[in-house]
């Protein structure tokens, strides 16, 4: 084969040729565009480093944001749950107060009506001892044609309702 007998004497210029092309391309390649491609992916992971740790910091900001709302939201309910105790405690006092009122009120008018009762009793009673003293004095003058006197059939009227 006349290629393989080619080798012996291409041989060193085709090793030139390699090394020539490999040390072209190590150095426009490795030193010329890898450091920018490495300076590119060291910006992008410098970036991607700050805004993680941006992002911890707000996150950290976020959590004492939330602590201090939770400290203030519980004090407004506390404060609210006091303000609602002590309406609650004057709405009572002044309810009972206006209760006390009625109550007197009520009990002035039931008072007055008790007494009105007893007076219209009272006056039913004497006009009844004095209806049934004049019936009596007509009964006993018609039955036994006797003239009782006023006192006499008032005090007959008056024992028999006091027995009865």
């Amino acid at each position: 084969m006349p290629q393989i007998a080619q080798i012996a004497e291409t041989y060193s210029s085709q090793i030139f040729w390699l090394l020539l092309t490999f040390g072209f391309v190590f150095f426009v390649i490795g030193l010329g565009m890898v450091p920018k491609v490495q300076g590119t992916a060291d910006a992008r992971d410098a970036k991607i480093s700050g805004d993680l740790d941006a992002a911890k910091a707000a996150f950290a900001r976020a959590d004492e944001a939330e602590a201090d709302y939770r400290v203030r939201d519980a004090q407004s309910r506390a404060a609210a749950q006091a303000t609602l105790v002590q309406a609650k405690a004057q709405a009572a006092k002044a309810s009972e107060t206006k209760l006390a009122a009625a109550d007197a009120e009520v009990a002035a008018q039931i008072a007055a009506a008790e007494a009105r009762i007893k007076a219209a009793s009272d006056a039913a009673l004497a006009e009844i001892e004095t209806v049934a003293a004049d019936a009596a004095r007509d009964m006993v003058a018609r039955i036994a044609g006797v003239q009782a006197s006023d006192d006499a059939a008032r005090n007959a009227v008056k024992a028999a309702l006091a027995h009865g």
